[in-house]
Parts: C-alpha cells; sequence; structure tokens
C-alpha cells in the first residue's frame, strides 16, 4: 500500500520512467511469449525454442538495469531526514524499491499477456504457436522473470553504499579489456561457423549465432566493467597542463562520477558498437532484422539510454548541495555550464572512438 501511495504522489517525471519500465517489461513479455508459443508449436524443435529463450536474455537484463537506474533516482526512495525519521531506513528503502519495481514490472507483464493472447485470437495467424492451445502456467512463470528479477536489482542497487573517494583509480580496467578481448574472439570464432547465418535472421538458429551472441555479451561485460576506468581517464585528461577553473571543474567531476555513469556509458558503447556492426551487415546485402528482432534490438537500444539518462539524473540529484554551494559563492553560472559542455564533449569523443573501434573489429569476421 505504502508503494502505490508513493506512486501515486509522484511527479510527472518520476511517473514517465516507471511507465518506461513498464512498456520495456511489455517488450520483454511479448519476447517470452512468443519463445514459449514458438515451444508449443514446434515440439520436435527444442533447441530452436531454447536458443529463442536464451535471446531473451538480453532484453531482459536491458530491463533489470532500467528498473533498477529507475529505482535509485526515485526521490521517494532516496535518504532523507523524513524518511529516517518515520522509520524507513536503508532495510525498508530497498523493500520498498523491490515492490515498487516488482508493481511496475508486473502491469507490464499483465499487459503483455493481454495483447499477446488478443493476438493469437485474433487474425495473427503467423504468430509462433498460434493453432497450438498456450500452457498458461509455463507462461506466467515466464511472465514472472521480469518483475522478480527487478525487484532483485532494485533492492541491491539502493541498499546503503559507502561513499567512493573523487581520487580512486577505478578497478577493472585489465579485467575488462580482457573481458573485451574474449568476446570478440567469440564472435570471431562464432562468425566463421555461422556459414551466413551469424545472427538469429529469418528464424534461423544455428551454434554459430549462439557463439556470436556469448561473444557480444561479453564484450558488452568488458565494456560495462572498463567503463568506469575510461571516465575516470576523461576527468585526468582534463586536467592536464595547467588547467584552467573550467577544465578543473570538468575533470574533478567526471572522476567523482566516474563509477556511477561509467558502466551506463559502457553499455550504451556496446550497443552502439552492434548497431555500427550490424548496418555494416545490412549495407553489404546481409537481412538482419524480422520483427522480433527488430523488437530485441529497440528494446535493448531504448533501455540503455533511458538507463545512462537515469544515471545523469542520480549524477545531477547528488551534485545539487555542491552546485547550490558554488552559486552562494558567486560562482558564474557560465562556467558551470561550460564545464557541463566540456564533459560531454571529452566523454563524447572518448566512447565515440572506442565504439567504431569495437565495431570495426566486430564485423570484420562475420560473414556477408
Amino acid at each position: 500500500m505504502l508503494a502505490l501511495r508513493l506512486a501515486r504522489g509522484s511527479g510527472p517525471l518520476v511517473l514517465l520512467r516507471r511507465l518506461l519500465v513498464a512498456a520495456a517489461s511489455a517488450g520483454v513479455g511479448i519476447l517470452l511469449l512468443c519463445g514459449l508459443g514458438y515451444a508449443v508449436g514446434h515440439p520436435a524443435r527444442p533447441a530452436g525454442a531454447g536458443l529463442r529463450l536464451l535471446w531473451c536474455l538480453i532484453p531482459l537484463a536491458a530491463t533489470v538495469r532500467l528498473a533498477a537506474a529507475v529505482a535509485r533516482t526515485d526521490p521517494s526512495i532516496r535518504p532523507s531526514q523524513g524518511a529516517t525519521a518515520a522509520g524507513l531506513g536503508p532495510a525498508g528503502r530497498a523493500v520498498l524499491s523491490a515492490v515498487s519495481a516488482a508493481l511496475t514490472c508486473a502491469l507490464g507483464s499483465g499487459l503483455a499477456l493481454l495483447f499477446f493472447l488478443h493476438l493469437r485470437n485474433g487474425a495473427a495467424a503467423r504468430l509462433p504457436g498460434a493453432g497450438s492451445p498456450l500452457p498458461m502456467p509455463a507462461a506466467l512463470l515466464l511472465l514472472a522473470s521480469a518483475p522478480v528479477a527487478a525487484a532483485v536489482s532494485s533492492a541491491w542497487a539502493v541498499r546503503q553504499r559507502r561513499p567512493v573517494p573523487e581520487d580512486a583509480t577505478p578497478r577493472g580496467l585489465i579485467r575488462g579489456v580482457a573481458l573485451v578481448a574474449a568476446g570478440l574472439a567469440a564472435e570471431a570464432y562464432g562468425g566463421s561457423r555461422a556459414g551466413g547465418a551469424a545472427l538469429p535472421v529469418h528464424g534461423r538458429f544455428g551454434g554459430g549465432a549462439t557463439v556470436v551472441a556469448a561473444g557480444w555479451s561479453l564484450t558488452a561485460l568488458g565494456l560495462a566493467v572498463v567503463g568506469p576506468a575510461l571516465t575516470h581517464g576523461c576527468g585526468l585528461l582534463l586536467q592536464c597542463v595547467r588547467p584552467g577553473v573550467v577544465r578543473l571543474l570538468a575533470g574533478r567531476v567526471l572522476q567523482a562520477e566516474a563509477h556511477r555513469i561509467g558502466r551506463p556509458l559502457g553499455v550504451c558503447c556496446a550497443v552502439a558498437s552492434g548497431i555500427v556492426a550490424a548496418s555494416v551487415l545490412h549495407g553489404a546485402g546481409t537481412r538482419l532484422a524480422g520483427p522480433l528482432t527488430a523488437l530485441g534490438a529497440a528494446l535493448v537500444v531504448a533501455c540503455s539510454a533511458a538507463t545512462l539518462l537515469s544515471a545523469a539524473v542520480e549524477a545531477r540529484q547528488d551534485r545539487a548541495p555542491t552546485t547550490a554551494a558554488l552559486l552562494r559563492g558567486f560562482a558564474p553560472a557560465g562556467v558551470l555550464r561550460s564545464a557541463a559542455v566540456l564533459r560531454a564533449a571529452t566523454l563524447l569523443s572518448v566512447f565515440a572512438g572506442v565504439t567504431w573501434a569495437v565495431a570495426v573489429l566486430a564485423a570484420a569476421p562475420l560473414p556477408r
């Protein structure tokens, strides 16, 4: 009840972020139900059905990350004197966050089920397994994966953490580079085995496609691990060689926010590199996108972008007292705006270069 009251009293931007989570959960539910429908309609092909469900894990993971990011920026769950006075400590905030995320994703999953049943009973005869009865217990079990995973992830995300020192070098640079290298090697190996079906297009799921998917997942994980180190390095770069006030302020903010925005930036870098690699293959005449593939790709892109924006909002909320103190100290507002533009331009330059390099290396060994 408390979660519902807080949701009803939230501002429009908070409600919009929760609606995005519900929409993403609905999209994942459609993909899962289509995979189940294929399994029901093709009982002699269990391997293909299992691979289709495994491919749904990527948009599911993107949705869960978005739910956790939205939970961290929810003003009703963030630590405050009023919440502490009301007895809502770290454990209570974690439980409240888990309940809110579960309810939001359950709404999306319920809409997905209704929409899928409407399509099966309507004119969508080409829907996977449209002519076979849908096992409702299995459907409900699949639809429960998003609310449960989002609840656990949101509770873990809002747990009380010790502040990270601004001058710490984030760990994980070597591990991230190793994961990226392993992922690119797996993509090259899978592309050599695929023989023209490196991606799950036209309903074809082969061993090469599975290896390529695993390689892309490793690459994305590696970029997420190395993202904070790259962001911290951008901050150090801005402060090199006699920095002025703007460069010094921009660099220090990047160092302080490296742990918060580095991982979402790394994930967006991985998604963008995948888009660039797919565009290269599409330009070479390879048809990539069926309806379900396009839906999954759109979910991953939208959730990654929304997660990055949520991380930026969280960073701005945490910087609000410092910004107010600078303005009270008669710091020119133009200096703060110039520092923000410089931070964005530096991050865009560095991560765009990394994205292009990873995309070129990922697309080179794939069949055309």
